[in-house]
């Protein structure tokens, strides 16, 4: 998630060691702190921020035993985080990356996320943030090493060579890092490490295998759902159909003689059953008998919802762009476009369902599970509990899919509350259903763009007005001001070279509550943007490329990705027989990409068969991750395109599991063909962006194919 203020926001690098400490004896441990952010994050959360502790923000230790491991601050649900981060500082530190043990971080205002402003894995964040961070830390504790060795030798440390954890000297002596790292633990960290230069990278950059693989294969890897403790029960949880609503009262009766059952507890917002398996605390729950107060969210509907969000847009809302005089520019064009495009609710749909392991203990509380904001986690078990924050342990565990879902916490509070009222661990587990459900949707959107063209069919005024409801205000709400989520309006300001523009934006709360979702908001502006765009190049009768390119001419990053697309799927030669392709273009997380997707359709069914992508996300640290992250985030996105959909009635969400909520299968996948652009520039994010092309280009291959315009996500074909 990028906000409008990144620039000042950025942070520089302190150094700092912890010597001594009682977290790790017996070698070196070496870190780099942030200076604390002020971000939106931070003041959201102040008391829990403030009271987490400061932990010591130690990215490198290395044991007296030869042992190195690296702290990773960043949750790794699929998106390389144990892989990214760790080859930064090795990369630094010279040691085989494939010999170091990866530890996730524990709580703590060091760890936070400098461009979130809190311990947060999110936003496409990870590599851009701890680029020059982690790389400071494995230098630091390089150099460190390196002196103290050079120390007992007696010699210059610059005459000293350094590869694969063994310090050689000028004399051809040698010395582990092990042998050394007590030594070097008395030293004072440089303040000013040097830095390998990229051409002497030796991983950074390269196409590396990724560290977690062997053990999500061979099933050592530990989910959230995988958490097992001494004497640990399980709880299903009964939640309203309506999401917000309460229970009145509860029968359970029947449920409290069954198999394996301890106890049937009602907490703040659902009838949980705890027993000793999760199948026995299932069963259970299906005989008990809830009345539920539903609440104002009885009376939501999808029609309702659209009609009201229609509504909502005749209102001119508040600013985020004004270029130039567009009313004076549109009046005067020679020829006026306008189009409407809107996009559903959408659920986050994870491979694995909401869970959680909580231990609330008189003096202590455990959180054990995946979560993307530990910070939150550890701020809301303080405030269930009552203990303080340094009383709390939380350890993260891999997430079998997280998409922003996990950065919301109702299933922690649900199994603090369950392990609190029946005095032991306690694992809470959704279900499918439940988790489909009762997510935090992604919001619906309304977009609105008009543009005027000139005589030779050039935009020379353009309109944006979006209508949507503002995760940021529900949870982070002080970041809202006048009327402003920059969170809603990422990539909604165009690229193209349009001299007068004006920008709107309408925040309506729908009733129903929603949550980032992978892309944020590029996603929904995304594909208004470019649909519309296309529109025009089609109302000025020119090729969708080229009309781009003509546009794009003060944007070399944008015009090297198109060109590089363009060429790669065949633009401008004949598609194959009965196919059709459609063009997008975006920046997304300081990633520049470009996307031409070819379509075939039959009747009402639209098949994709080919994705070309061009991406230049600047200074790489993994090609392998990021090729796998292009991919997944197209299928992720492309299941949206075609399928996704979240629809209420009488306020209870329609859609349940798979069957009704589809997502891409492998015989639907297309053939996906990955160009990376080389380039030197400041590291840009790739878990999400391509999720929002994905869309238009498709949608624009569809136009090409059949000439129907499809402004309705999913897409369906009259």
């Amino acid at each position: 998630m990028k906000t409008s203020h990144n620039a000042s926001r950025r942070h520089f690098i302190q150094t700092g060691a912890v010597v001594g400490s009682g977290l790790f004896t017996g070698g070196l441990l070496v870190g780099c702190a942030m200076m604390p952010d002020k971000g939106p994050m931070a003041e959201a959360l102040r008391p829990s921020a403030t009271a987490v502790g400061a932990m010591p923000n130690a990215w490198v230790k290395v044991g007296t035993d030869n042992t190195v491991s690296i702290i990773c601050a960043r949750a790794e649900m699929g998106q390389g985080t144990f892989t990214s981060m760790p080859m930064l500082v090795a990369e630094e530190l010279e040691v085989d990356l494939t010999k170091i043990r990866v530890e996730m971080a524990p709580a703590g205002e060091p760890y936070t996320n400098a461009m979130l402003g809190g311990q947060l894995t999110g936003g496409s964040t990870s590599v851009r943030e701890a680029y020059d961070k982690l790389r400071v830390a494995g230098a630091q504790a390089r150099m460190m090493l390196v002196s103290a060795a050079a120390e007992r030798w007696k010699v210059d440390p610059a005459a000293c060579k350094v590869a694969n954890a063994v310090i050689t000297g000028p004399g051809g002596q040698t010395l582990t890092y092990g042998e050394v790292a007590e030594a070097a633990s008395k030293l004072t960290p440089p303040k000013d490490p040097a830095l390998k230069p990229a051409k002497d990278f030796k991983s950074v950059g390269k196409w590396v295998k990724r560290l977690d693989t062997p053990a999500k294969v061979d099933g050592s890897a530990e989910f959230g759902i995988d958490v097992k403790l001494p004497g640990m029960l399980y709880a299903a949880l009964a939640q309203c159909p309506v999401i917000g609503g309460k229970p009145k009262s509860f029968d359970a009766a029947q449920a409290t003689g069954m198999p394996g059952v301890k106890k049937v507890v009602q907490i703040s917002d659902g009838v949980a059953v705890v027993a000793d398996t999760y199948w026995h605390a299932r069963k259970a729950l299906d005989t008990v008998k809830v009345v539920w107060d539903e609440g104002a969210g009885r009376s939501l509907s999808s029609p309702g919802v659209a009609a009201a969000l229609k509504t909502a847009s005749a209102s001119s809302g508040a600013e985020f762009r004004k270029l130039g005089d567009y009313a004076g520019g549109y009046g005067a064009a020679a020829k006026k476009v306008e189009a409407t495009y809107e996009l559903p609710f959408l659920s986050h749909a994870p491979m694995e369902p909401m869970n959680y392991t909580a231990d609330v203990r008189a003096d202590s509380c455990l959180l054990y599970g995946p979560t993307q904001f530990q910070q939150a986690a550890v701020g809301v078990a303080a405030a269930v509990t009552g203990l303080k924050p340094e009383q709390i342990t939380i350890r993260t565990t891999f997430l079998g899919g997280g998409f922003g879902r996990r950065i919301d916490f109702d299933y922690i509070v649900q199994a603090i509350e369950v392990s609190k009222a029946v005095g032991a661990p306690v694992k809470l587990l959704w279900s499918r259903e439940d988790d489909m459900k009762h997510d935090f949707y992604r919001p619906i959107s309304r977009h609105t763009l008009s543009a005027g063209l000139g005589a030779n069919g050039m935009p020379t005024a353009l309109k944006l007005h979006m209508t949507s409801p503002s995760v940021t205000q529900r949870l982070f709400a002080a970041f809202v001001k006048d009327g402003l989520d920059p969170f809603m309006t990422e990539a909604a300001v165009t690229p193209y070279d349009i001299p007068n523009q004006l920008g709107q934006v309408v925040i309506h709360d729908t009733g129903l509550r929603v949550g980032y979702w992978r892309s944020v908001s590029h996603a929904l502006n995304v594909f208004a943007n470019e649909s519309f765009i296309d529109e025009l190049a089609a109302a000025a009768g020119k090729d969708p490329v080229a009309y781009r390119q003509a546009l794009l001419t003060k944007e070399p990053r944008y015009l090297k990705v198109l060109a590089t697309a363009a060429e790669k799927a065949g633009w401008g030669t004949p598609a194959p027989a009965g196919r059709a392709r459609g063009v997008a273009v975006m920046e997304g997380y300081g990633t520049y990409l470009a996307m031409v997707s070819e379509v075939s359709v039959s009747g009402k069914d639209i098949r994709v068969h080919r994705v070309t992508v061009a991406a230049d996300v600047g200074s790489m640290v993994n090609a392998n991750v990021v090729a796998q992250q292009i991919e997944g985030s197209i299928i992720f996105g492309l299941s949206a395109t075609l399928f996704g959909e979240i629809t209420l009635k009488n306020g209870v969400v329609e859609q349940s599991n798979f069957n009704d909520y589809p997502v891409v299968r492998m015989n639907e996948s297309p053939v996906i063909d990955v160009q990376m652009i080389a380039s030197t520039e400041k590291p840009g994010g790739i878990g999400e962006p391509n999720t929002a092309l994905i869309g238009p280009s498709v949608s624009n291959a569809v136009f090409a194919a059949t000439g129907q315009r499809l402004r309705k996500l999913p897409l369906r074909l009259a």
